[in-house]
Parts: structure tokens; sequence; C-alpha cells
């Protein structure tokens, strides 16, 4: 490996020289040490945190992504900021782009039954007493390939207290003229049936239009009661409540965070929307085995310049508190694989 000094990023043999943006640290001020161990929790704090980011080029559609929770960290297409910014080291802050597995969102208590014991996962909301977005929230993936406009990163999920199962999981992001496109891999590297769902959790923007006037569009005919703790309580039909995003709404006047399900598939896939004032839309599009989205809406992501408004849509093959209910988990058989593809792409008005 070397350092670029001209740009402050790390690059590794196949890794493309690219400027540095306020995505991306842009000084080196310690020397390269050895890197733990891959697959493993990494101090955030450590100067191996600034320096696993790789940056992807294509014409004019750029991003780079992180080895923290494999995250998707900045895409920019055309000059247009899609993906919100932030300065963090390390993992990312409010699980932004994070890849979700082997859950997405909560886990009631961390508790859930496995033929009939109770497992208890480690509790990473403690405010509300969850386990939350699964386990490589903060593992530094390995890098597998690499070329000019795509990656490929893996790490392993290994048994421990409340999952004693071993998955292989791999994500590669693959640059297309007018956004990204995300493959998943995920096999079961152990001697028997494991429960998997997954999820990704990217804020999303289009250049500088204010998130709260951008139109929000999930085509979605059913969304989830949530208690006072953001956990299910069973589903309604969204018709003729403020809840149905099927005919867009602004993202200033919709819910702050909801589950949705019961999606709509038009071209083989399912694809919500954010629509700017200008017309320029970002579509964000999942495989039907995506077959939930989930939002949220914030005034404190940790922005460059500070806290600010932003908006997660997040694909996920299940609902929150799946390993408790048992809705649409995936029992991989040993050494079976799963294929999961969604994407980004921008539209120009």
């Amino acid at each position: 490996m070397r350092v670029d000094q001209g740009h402050g990023l790390l690059l590794g043999d196949c890794w493309r020289r690219g400027q540095a943006t306020r995505h991306v640290p842009a000084t080196v001020t310690t020397p390269i040490r050895p890197s733990p161990a891959r697959g493993e929790p990494v101090d955030a704090t450590s100067s191996t945190a600034r320096h696993a980011t790789h940056v992807l080029e294509l014409g004019t559609t750029r991003a780079v992504v992180s080895e923290y929770a494999a995250a998707l960290r900045a895409l920019t297409v055309r000059g247009t900021e899609l993906i919100e910014p932030h300065d963090a080291d390390g993992p990312p802050p409010l699980a932004a782009g994070a890849v979700l597995v082997p859950w997405p969102n909560r886990v009631d208590g961390g508790r859930w039954l496995l033929s009939g014991v109770e497992q208890q996962l480690e509790i990473t909301e403690p405010a509300a007493g969850h386990a939350v977005h699964g386990l490589l929230m903060r593992t530094r993936y390995s890098r597998g390939s690499c070329a000019a406009a795509s990656v490929t990163l893996a790490a392993p999920v290994t048994p421990q207290p409340g999952y004693p199962f071993t998955l292989d999981t791999a994500v590669e992001y693959e640059l297309a003229p007018d956004g990204v496109v995300v493959r998943h891999r995920v096999r079961n590297a152990g001697n028997g049936p494991a429960p998997v769902a997954l999820g990704t959790h990217p804020y999303l923007r289009i250049g500088d239009v204010p998130v709260r006037d951008l139109t929000l569009t999930v085509p979605a005919g059913r969304a989830f009661r949530m208690d006072d703790r953001f956990i299910p309580t069973g589903t309604y039909d969204v018709t003729g409540t403020d809840d149905d995003l099927r005919g867009g709404v602004h993202v200033g006047d919709g819910p702050g965070h909801a589950c949705f399900t019961d999606l709509a598939v038009s071209g083989g896939v399912v694809t919500s929307s954010l629509r700017a004032p200008d017309g320029r839309t970002l579509e964000l599009w999942q495989e039907p085995a995506f077959g939930y989205v989930q939002m949220w809406v914030t005034d404190r992501f940790p922005g460059p310049g500070g806290e600010t408004d932003a908006v997660a849509v997040e694909p996920m093959t299940a609902p929150p508190n799946a390993l408790r209910t048992g809705e649409a988990l995936r029992w991989l058989l040993p050494d079976e694989t799963w294929t999961l593809t969604w994407g980004l792409r921008l539209a120009q008005g």
C-alpha cells in the first residue's frame, strides 16, 4: 500500500487515484502501521480508521466506500451529491450507509428463541434496550477484488452470544453511468441452518436541495404500527392515511419514522424515489427479496458543518424484530448462498 500525499487517501495496488472531497479525511499525519485483522472490530480512534476508504470512478460518477460496516460513504453523479456526507472516521455515525447483517433494525430486548432456548444478544441501543442493526456495524471488512469502478468487501459473522452461527458475507459496489449497483452475498459457513436477514442504511440527498423539500415516494400498500420503542405491533392498509407515500409527499410533511411493506413491483424491482423541485429524481431500486422499506427523518445527522436534516431510506429483507417474530427470516442451509441486489440511480428532470 501507499499514501497519496497529494490527496491524503490510502491507495491499494488497484485503487483509483481521485481528488479528495469533504467525504474523506484530507490529510495524513501519522505513519502507516500494521492493520488489525480484518473482519474484527477496530478502535475508531486509531490511525487505521482514517485510511479505510475506497474511491471509485466511472466517467462523471464517483463513489467512496468505507471498509467499516462496508458503508457507502459518498456517491456523486454528474456533479450532484446523492449521499449525506460526514467527517467521522471508523464506524459510520447513525449507521450511515452501513450493511446491516444478520438482521436489520431492532431485536426487542436483544432476546429471541432458538429451538425453544432463549438467546440474548448484546444490547447496542441502550436507551431502548435493543440489539440493533446486526453484528458487523463496527467491523472493518477486508478488501477482495477491485477495479477503477468497483470494489468487493468481505467479513465473517462468527458465533457469539445470542447468535451461534457462522456466515461469510460480501458486498460489491459497482458504478454505473447514472449511479451504483450493490450486490450482497451471504453464505452459511456453519453445520446447521442459520437465520439471516439483511438491510442497508443510506441517507439520501439531491445536491444542496433541503432534505425536507424533497418529495419521497414509496410504493407500499401497508405500514407497520410501532410502539413507543419502535417495535412493530401489526400492519395496516395505508390507503387514505398520511402514511400513503405512493403518490409522493414532502419529506418534511411525511412520517418521521416508519416501516413499509406490500411493495409494488414494476419492471422486476421495487422503486422508491426522492424528487427535487427541479425534477431531478434519485431512485432507490431493490429486488423483491427486499420486501420492506424503512424510513427515518432526523435533524441530528452529524454533517461536516454540524447537525443537519437527513432522511434514511433503507431496503430490508425483513421487518424490525424479525429474529424474534420470524417474519421473512431466511434460513440458510449449510453452504447455501443468498444473493441480493439493489442500487441507486439519478434521473435528470
